[in-house]
């Protein structure tokens, strides 16, 4: 891990109280739900943050914050591309293996939730120093897979313009040059599931766990249900990831999902 951080002289960024959110910018159908979005920034704006809109497909996130810090003298506190914020995300990986040891298991598999990669290069750094043999797996939802097709091209690629999806925090154009680099190394491939499995995967969590999810946290879990990963036989592990979910979009989830959302193969 330093041997990376220092090929790439990765610095600790903070920024101030700005936040970037790919905006309600006139005449664009934004990704999600209008309400979704509007959820998301009212609840920053509530902690007192000024929230900067911006265009995810003709601008960029990173030069936005980049040059408000400059010009207002802030610290910028990147998203996952920073080895601290890596090393803090890796924690998930730590007490996931602590539970499991207090457990007496060693999961074969552990499938983390993806965008640009800072909590599952991070949970990998973990698992796998702790259990070499155990395979961690990314989760994306199908129109954001980009950290799969990475991962099998060998090389960062970038999503295709147009993606829509409603897990709102699982849309990185592309995954972050250090994130990707640990990824390379340690992951053993990525999983992606559509909005109607992550849907299902919401109303399970629910259901059976009493659990309110988002829909980027539910695509672990969802890959699972959906069987993206053979698990008949094996010890999984998944990290279900935030409740930062809109009204609408959660009671949406349950209404396409009545029951008690889809079955779980135990064996």
């Amino acid at each position: 891990f330093e041997e990376i951080i220092d090929k790439h002289d990765a610095v600790f960024l903070g920024m101030g109280t700005y936040t970037a959110l790919h905006g309600d910018l006139p005449g664009r159908d934004l990704p999600g739900s209008h309400k979704a979005l509007d959820y998301l920034i009212g609840n920053t704006r509530s902690l007192g943050a000024e929230v900067v809109l911006y265009d995810r497909e003709r601008e960029s996130r990173e030069d936005i914050a980049a040059g408000l810090a400059a010009e207002r003298g802030a610290t910028l506190v990147p998203s996952y591309d920073d080895p601290h914020i890596i090393a803090g995300q890796g924690t998930v990986g730590l007490e996931l293996m602590t539970q499991a040891a207090a457990m007496d298991a060693i999961p074969d598999d552990v499938v983390v939730c993806c965008s640009g990669g800072g909590l599952v290069s991070g949970c990998a750094l973990a698992v796998k120093d702790i259990a070499p043999a155990t395979q961690v797996f990314t989760a994306e939802p199908s129109a954001f897979d980009d950290a799969r097709r990475s991962l099998e091209a060998g090389e960062r690629l970038r999503n295709p313009a147009g993606g829509r999806s409603i897990c709102d925090a699982l849309q990185a154009p592309t995954p972050g040059v250090l994130t990707f680099e640990l990824m390379r190394r340690l992951l053993a491939g990525g999983l992606a599931v559509s909005d109607d499995e992550v849907r299902g995967a919401m109303a399970w969590a629910f259901h059976h766990l009493r659990l309110v999810v988002e829909p980027g946290g539910a695509v672990a879990l969802a890959a699972l249900l959906s069987g993206r990963l053979e698990s008949r036989g094996r010890t999984v592990a998944i990290v279900i990831s935030g409740g930062n979910v809109d009204t609408d979009v959660y009671c949406e989830a349950r209404e396409r999902n009545p029951g008690r959302g889809p079955s779980m193969n135990r064996s």
